[in-house]
């Protein structure tokens, strides 16, 4: 019998330690050698409501690993927990079902009352210049449906490549003043793609510590030796790449996804050329946002042309889906063929491409929108903070509403919901353990009687729980 282990490789809290038996098909209640004859050492099962209450303590790292040498074994015990947790411990509140276009106001379908909530301000949809329902991009979907069917039915390299697919990326490449231009099907892939297909054992790839999971991913997936910096540490990233002398890749967002503060490029562009490293910037929750045209922090700062490899996605600022690189053509030419996450995908459908396509015009022939969105962060940012709201580093059209509570958020996020807001509970492994928070997305649509009800909604939710003044 060994113990269920943090999903990080060491032990969980003692708190929350626990054990498969047998193969993972109950819970040690302190037995050692997990008998099950009847003694008072039988594990207690779920339905027991002394077990369920001691259930709640647990969370996803308590599943990560099992005993036994059945990959099913640990099945049975996460199901036995997911039981009481989906609905008793609060987990129903992912992925709960949207009734309506992610707009700055939502239907959304709850499980729990089986009761659909309308017109919800809607603070958990990216969607940051309300691109994803304007009309013009409806009808450009809607004409490309009827002119290219439903889907682009091949990989992008045989048959799935279209006249759409071509455009797109020649604009992408336009947009952001590059030579070329490679489409992905989704932000994650991109990232897997672009970092698995140009790096290899033996390299070496220094990421900020608070990366995209798509990052990491693609970093173990390019077995190249992996290190990580602390955040926005460029003299400990300078610590990281001294005394390597082989190709060097370094990894840093635009935005954070989490903590929605900006990267400090200007620091990290010059410990790159100190070191002859390669820079990627993933721009997901910047590109189309920030610099004076909106092609993201590396214009913001001024170096767009100390960036080696530029990523962003489709999802966020335009409300659609895919990814993209960026930079010399050469570049392009060599992920076409290496990028296997792209390679051995399906291209994105076609319609889908065509509203990408007008949203892009939109966002480049609209700057007001950008204009409309900083306002409206900023005036967010100044409701939560004089109500002595924590949002943390946030600098941006991100804010994160820092809880701390991994187990209270859940609590809270229920009460949000029925007082009218519709925001996201963050917590583990998104965020690490004890580090809770909601994740606010501001859109350059929100009114500011949207910002104001829904500030006026979170602080008082807040403070009903104790966490804020």
């Amino acid at each position: 019998m060994s113990n269920v282990r943090h999903a990080s490789g060491g032990s969980a809290p003692a708190s929350t330690r626990g054990s498969a038996v047998d193969g993972g098909t109950g819970f040690d209640t302190g037995n050692p050698d997990g008998k099950r004859d009847g003694s008072p050492h039988t594990p207690r099962r779920a339905g027991d409501p002394a077990a369920l209450r001691r259930l709640r303590d647990y969370d996803y790292t308590n599943f990560y690993f099992g005993a036994g040498t059945d990959p099913f074994g640990i099945l049975e015990p996460f199901g036995e927990w997911w039981k009481d947790a989906e609905f008793g411990g609060g987990y129903y509140l992912y992925s709960l079902p949207m009734g309506s276009a992610p707009s700055t106001r939502v239907a959304i379908g709850d499980p729990k009352t089986r009761e659909t909530h309308h017109g919800l301000i809607n603070f958990a949809s990216y969607n940051y210049l309300g691109l994803s329902y304007r009309p013009e991009v409806i009808e450009a979907v809607c004409e490309a449906v009827r002119e290219y069917g439903a889907g682009a039915s091949g990989s992008p390299v045989l048959s799935g490549s279209m006249d759409l697919h071509k455009r797109l990326q020649k604009e992408v490449a336009d947009f952001k003043g590059k030579e070329a231009a490679i489409v992905f099907p989704t932000g994650y892939s991109a990232n897997l793609g672009v970092i698995s297909g140009l790096m290899r054992p033996g390299d070496l790839i220094v990421a900020d510590r608070l990366s995209h999971a798509s990052i990491v991913d693609g970093m173990i997936l390019s077995k190249a030796t992996s290190r990580f910096f602390r955040h926005n540490d460029a003299a400990d990233l300078d610590r990281k790449l001294r005394g390597f002398g082989g190709k060097k890749l370094v990894i840093v967002e635009g935005v954070y996804s989490m903590d929605g503060d900006v990267a400090d490029l200007p620091e990290i562009v010059e410990v790159c050329r100190r070191h002859s490293a390669r820079l990627l910037v993933d721009e997901a929750h910047s590109t189309f946002v920030y610099g004076a045209n909106g092609r993201g922090v590396a214009e913001h700062f001024g170096l767009d042309d100390e960036v080696d490899i530029h990523l962003g996605t489709f999802s966020k600022s335009l409300g659609g889906l895919g990814g993209f690189v960026a930079g010399r053509k050469e570049l392009i030419y060599y992920l076409r063929g290496f990028a296997r996450a792209r390679v051995f995908s399906c291209a994105l459908p076609p319609g889908v491409v065509a509203g990408l396509l007008k949203a892009l015009e939109i966002a480049a022939g609209e700057p007001e929108l950008r204009e409309r969105l900083w306002d409206n962060a900023r005036y967010m940012h100044g409701l939560l903070r004089e109500a002595e709201v924590d949002v943390g580093d946030s600098t941006s059209q991100v804010i994160s509403i820092m809880i701390g509570d991994d187990a209270g958020i859940f609590r809270i996020a229920e009460d949000l919901l029925h007082e009218g807001v519709y925001i996201n509970p963050i917590r583990y492994p998104a965020v690490g353990k004890h580090k809770s928070r909601f994740r606010m997305s501001i859109s350059a649509a929100h009114t500011r009687a949207d910002l104001r009800e829904g500030a006026e909604i979170i602080t008082s939710v807040l403070r009903k729980h104790g966490k804020c003044p």
